[in-house]
């Protein structure tokens, strides 16, 4: 498993790194651990779930960790993202006023990558250059401006003038960057997004950063940009929001 992303998830559940690199599920008590994850952090965690490293990390309030403890102690990973399953899950949270949020898989990538960018001009934007794009819904994935995760680097391709995909990346963590990418409607399936993509992962990596994407678990064209650009499937995480 890769280090950088071992020590996250160890400060993003609240547990130590053996216990991400062993083979137990594991059920911790929610503190925010400097360092954590900030990506449009909660005011209060409820729960989160993550599946990694074929097991299953739990954290956030006590006693709905009590009831998964009791639930699933002995569960495998492998099919526990299944829709059966989150309904029950979705009924006990209910019961206190939650729900399940998002269920979103995410990839990491550890090798820069050739990248052909001939045909396009490409540019790039850094910290106060972002700013010019707040409100811009053309580049909504590639910068969110997000307060705990501030947007830090973006690249843009460009032909006759005309922006036609950007890539961004928000500081989620000290460590670990995540990139989203937006490609105008009548410029996809022509490889912008891999090439934009790939560029940022890139360049990340060159800063000693590890670069991640997340997507949603019905985003094909998403999912396949990802594993275009280098990037490996690594966990699924489920966060939960108020009802």
């Amino acid at each position: 498993m890769n280090d950088i992303l071992c020590g996250q998830m160890a400060r993003d559940y609240c547990c130590y790194q053996d216990e991400v690199l062993d083979k137990n599920n594991h059920f911790t008590e929610y503190r925010p651990i400097e360092f954590r994850r900030r990506y449009h952090e909660k005011e209060e965690c409820f729960l989160k779930i993550a599946v990694v490293n074929g097991k299953v990390l739990f954290t956030g309030q006590k006693e709905i960790i009590e009831w998964c403890r009791e639930k699933y102690s002995g569960t495998g990973s492998e099919w526990f993202f299944e829709a059966k399953n989150m309904h029950k899950l979705n009924e006990r949270l209910h019961s206190d006023g939650y729900q399940i949020g998002m269920v979103h898989p995410f990839y990491i990538a550890e090798n820069v990558s050739e990248v052909d960018t001939s045909g396009y001009e490409i540019r790039w934007y850094r910290d106060a250059d972002i700013e010019q794009f707040r409100g811009d819904s053309r580049f909504c994935e590639a910068y969110t401006f997000c307060e705990t995760a501030p947007d830090i680097i973006g690249v843009a391709a460009v032909k006759d003038g005309r922006i036609l995909g950007m890539a961004g990346a928000s500081m989620d963590s000290p460590v670990m960057w995540q990139i989203g990418i937006n490609v105008d409607p009548d410029a996809r399936t022509k490889g912008i997004g891999k090439m934009l993509v790939t560029l940022l992962k890139n360049e990340i990596l060159e800063q000693d950063r590890l670069p991640y994407y997340g997507t949603s678990m019905s985003h094909i064209a998403s999912q396949k940009v990802a594993l275009g650009s280098g990037f490996i499937p690594t966990w699924v995480e489920l966060v939960t929001d108020k009802a």
